[in-house]
């Protein structure tokens, strides 16, 4: 991919020189590939805190948040299971993904190198929390999950 002069800067070390930089598959796309630094075989609803050998240093400000890789998703049912996962700014370990097969009856034999999620970087806002007497009107009101309507299940 050509230098993007927006871009902003993460720092990063590998914890094993070998292991691939995290990067971009296309042009435009929001999530850089992440990878498994072990190999792992998970069971027909096994999940497991797989090592990505990547430590990062994020600018204050920002965050990273690690997403399930919607192929591997698709074609195996693997997802990751707190998606999507924090980093925040101040973390500097190894980033691990808690991945889950959600397949009912075959394994998933994931090689290290092979590509396990995905990590996008974003800007975030700093929260400044103020109590209040009570809160003003909004036309959603007190709905919460599902009052928005949608799919129903059959009754009977």
């Amino acid at each position: 991919m050509p230098h993007d002069p927006h871009a902003v800067e993460v720092l990063l070390t590998l914890v094993e020189d070998d292991l691939p930089v995290p990067a971009y598959a296309h042009p435009g796309d929001a999530g850089a590939d992440l990878v498994t630094r072990v190999d792992v075989e998970l069971g027909p609803g096994e999940r497991a805190t797989v090592p990505t050998g990547l430590r990062i240093a994020l600018p204050d400000g920002y965050a990273a948040f690690v997403h399930p890789r919607s192929g591997l998703a698709a074609r195996h049912g693997v997802t990751v299971v707190n998606a999507p996962g924090t980093v925040d700014a101040g973390y500097r370990g190894e980033i691990t993904v808690t991945l889950l097969n959600t397949d009912p009856s075959s394994p998933v034999r994931l090689r290290r190198g092979d590509r396990i999620a995905q990590l996008v970087v974003q800007r975030v806002e700093r929260a400044r929390f103020v109590r209040a007497e009570r809160l003003p009107g909004s036309h959603r009101g007190e709905g919460g999950l599902g009052s928005s309507g949608g799919w129903d299940a059959p009754t009977g």
